[in-house]
């Protein structure tokens, strides 16, 4: 099928977002699938050689450490970093949370004995003199690194058993290549988000790995909703035999356009009040967290849906020898079928004049615009 190809309207529309929510769209998505795969996986391959390099910022919930937390009005974070450092807390991650209370993490799993306890005392002196409190105003809090690796393994375990969940569902809903095909999506998001963390060296917490769970749900939604498309067009349009699968599919990806743009609008803005209300001028760090990871990963997941889960779909598909043949039998006939959603709902009905007359609409031949052009 040739890009050059694409056909045009016969019946003047009307354009922009009109089109896309009157589903009057004939978008070729699939003709961009080498561009969309590319730059898939030079986003990836930057994440993983990132983690690969500098590994994840996990939290003390994960690899273990001490926290320090205490109120402090009038002070910043470079000023914290500095006396904690000082003081013998090496490599310190801090927080000001709400304005006024200062939270600080370290690792300290080196360290072990008298050594811990003069780090730990020592630290909470110099927080307590910034704060102009007493030192047993100044919560400390140690998590070792044999509790944090087990929340490491849970956390592995609930993403495990929720990919399995998935492919068992989507195989037994619609098909084996589906689940195939939502099963990469989700890795394609879970890399993604997880390679741009370590990329700007965001902290991972037990919230990012809530929200991630969160995010590979609403991916599977949203592609869940494509491919629910995509079966009931397979009932109504392919079996008809007068278009190919990557039609089909771009047809369906038309369809359900204006649902995606939607859902995803209605999914990111809140997450981006989260992040700008609440982390940035409520200063509520731990909803910087969540919502950083809801924001990444629902960013990933509508792109996935639409140009990843799909397209892959297609190229499993049309090497079946069924799609293979139809595919040969209409390039022989030199015709492709390109038509909106109204236009399918039509044919999907099927029957009539109506039938006829949104066909013949429907579908340019190749013998037609030859003629056109002489």
């Amino acid at each position: 099928m040739s890009n050059s190809e694409e056909l045009t309207p016969i019946e003047k529309q009307p354009s922009g977002f009109i089109r896309i929510y009157r589903g009057l769209t004939t978008i070729n998505f699939l003709s961009r699938t080498k561009i969309y795969f590319a730059l898939s996986t030079v986003i990836i391959l930057a994440g993983l050689g990132s983690i690969g390099l500098r590994g994840l910022n996990l939290g003390i919930d994960f690899k273990g450490g001490t926290a320090w937390e205490v109120i402090a009005t009038s002070t910043t974070t470079d000023e914290v970093t500095k006396a904690v450092e000082a003081a013998g807390a090496s490599q310190p991650t801090v927080f000001i949370l709400g304005g006024s209370t200062v939270h600080v993490e370290a690792d300290l799993n080196a360290l072990t004995g008298t050594e811990l306890t003069k780090v730990e005392n020592a630290v909470a002196d110099a927080l307590a003199k910034i704060a102009n409190k007493s030192a047993n105003q100044v919560s400390v809090s140690t998590v070792g690194p044999t509790w944090g690796g087990a929340v490491t393994n849970r956390a592995l375990i609930a993403l495990l058993v929720f990919f399995i969940a998935v492919v068992i569902y989507i195989s037994g809903r619609f098909e084996p290549k589906m689940a195939i095909s939502a099963f990469v999506a989700m890795v394609h998001d879970l890399l993604i988000t997880m390679g741009i963390y370590s990329i700007f060296g965001f902290q991972v917490t037990p919230d990012t790995v809530i929200a991630l769970l969160t995010i590979l749900g609403y991916s599977l939604y949203d592609t869940v909703v494509v491919f629910d498309r995509v079966r009931d067009n397979t009932k109504g349009i392919l079996n008809n035999g007068s278009m190919s699968y990557s039609d089909m599919i771009n047809l369906s990806m038309n369809q359900t356009l204006a649902r995606s743009i939607n859902t995803s609008l209605v999914a990111i803005l809140p997450v981006l009040s989260v992040l700008f209300v609440g982390a940035e001028l409520l200063g509520a760090t731990t909803l910087r967290e969540y919502g950083l990871a809801l924001f990444v990963g629902l960013m990933a997941g509508a792109y996935s849906s639409l140009f990843i889960a799909s397209p892959l779909l297609a190229l499993l598909k049309e090497r079946e020898p069924r799609m293979i043949d139809l595919r040969n039998r209409l390039a022989a006939k030199g015709a492709r079928t390109v038509m909106s959603a109204q236009s399918a709902a039509v044919l999907a009905g099927g029957g009539g004049a109506s039938h006829d007359s949104a066909s013949s609409k429907a579908t340019i031949t190749a013998k037609a615009r030859k003629q056109k052009r002489r």
